[in-house]
């Protein structure tokens, strides 16, 4: 079992449960160590006096706060020590606030609060159960390691979790910080704004945090196994992103719906006529998780339900060899299939979902 974090007793009015906080999420980030170029030998930070170059023992390092050109307030470590909050040994909620109210920009770390002993079930029970109908979360100030937090205590599935939050004086100001946000002059007809919220239903999908997963982390991962067995890596971005024309703001609305819809629709330049399926997606394509970490090599109709019938590309009914195609080729083959969530796939993947098109239109030829 995880060990906790921190120990003491959570109070709300008159009541007083002792509790444990456990971290409540892993970062499975690769890490690597920095190796002079060429050898083995690992590369270390040295504390290392600006002015003289010699290195300084870590007793010897005092805290400076500038306050002007190389003139500094000196801060002993007992100092800061002396006004540190310290180890709390409460979590004494202050008062209850609907979940509703909280925007997320003010959560920052999660934790799970579990109980401190079988023998305090009931009371931590009956607190998780009350949280929960009423949809509200207990808001504590909480100190750990040295540091001041504004906290959230609320219910979820059967247990407390505790959020660390940010102060108000944290969370920037984006009319400050952005500058070309709009200001609420933007025109756009009341066609547009239907097609679009259209679109967003079209593409809405139940929230299942398993069907997404790092996929920069699994390519790291991959990366390294294959420079460990000596095969050669290569690795090639498919065709830039453009933005989409103002001008064409409507059509590209109803190209994407149709897309999504997996309808007909016979809008191209110069009259051309591009034919799609009639079968409606199940879902907005994901990639889902597959076992062990590894990528899936499904295609994107495999993913996504049932796929629309694509444009016939070329006149041959012999199947072709796509084992040599790099990844952009491929992409290029993909949108010219109108294949859908191209730009999610790998190069495995890419391959899949070209060569299931292709048989699709060799059959119907």
């Amino acid at each position: 079992m995880t060990r906790p974090v921190w120990t003491g007793v959570l109070t709300f009015g008159l009541v007083t449960v002792p509790v444990a906080l456990y971290t409540a999420t892993d970062s499975h980030t690769v890490r690597f160590h920095q190796l002079e170029r060429g050898t083995s030998d690992r590369v270390r930070n040295r504390r290392v006096n600006e002015r003289t170059g010699e290195e300084v023992a870590f007793g010897d390092i005092v805290k400076g706060y500038e306050v002007g050109d190389g003139e500094y307030v000196v801060v002993e470590p007992e100092e800061l020590e002396q006004i540190s909050p310290g180890r709390s040994r409460t979590i004494d909620v202050s008062g209850f606030v609907d979940l509703g109210e909280i925007e997320p920009i003010y959560f920052d770390k999660t934790y799970y609060l579990g109980p401190k002993g079988k023998e305090y079930g009931k009371v931590y029970a009956l607190l998780t159960k009350a949280l929960e109908r009423s949809n509200r979360a207990g808001l504590a100030m909480f100190s750990m390691r040295g540091k001041e937090y504004l906290t959230a205590v609320r219910s979820e599935n059967g247990l407390l979790e505790l959020h660390t939050m940010h102060f108000a004086d944290e969370v920037r100001d984006p009319r400050r910080e952005i500058d070309d946000l709009p200001d609420g002059r933007e025109k756009f007809s009341g066609a547009e704004l239907r097609t679009a919220e259209q679109l967003i239903d079209t593409l809405a999908v139940d929230w299942d945090p398993e069907e997404y997963r790092d996929t920069f982390e699994e390519q790291v991962r991959r990366l390294i196994e294959d420079k460990q067995a000596g095969r050669e890596t290569v690795l090639s971005e498919g065709p830039p992103t453009e933005a989409t024309n103002v001008v064409d703001l409507m059509d590209v609305l109803r190209r994407s719906l149709d897309d999504a819809r997996g309808g007909s629709a016979k809008r191209g330049s110069g009259g051309a006529a591009e034919a799609t399926g009639s079968a409606p997606r199940a879902k907005a394509g994901r990639t889902p998780k597959t076992a062990g970490g590894k990528k899936s090599t499904s295609s994107a109709a495999d993913r996504g339900g049932a796929a629309p019938e694509k444009k016939r590309v070329g006149s041959s009914k012999a199947a072709e060899d796509l084992s040599k195609l790099t990844k952009p080729e491929l992409y290029k083959r993909a949108t010219e299939l109108g294949i859908p969530h191209r730009s999610a796939m790998n190069r495995d993947e890419l391959q899949a979902a070209v060569e299931k098109a292709g048989r699709g239109l060799r059959t119907a030829s």
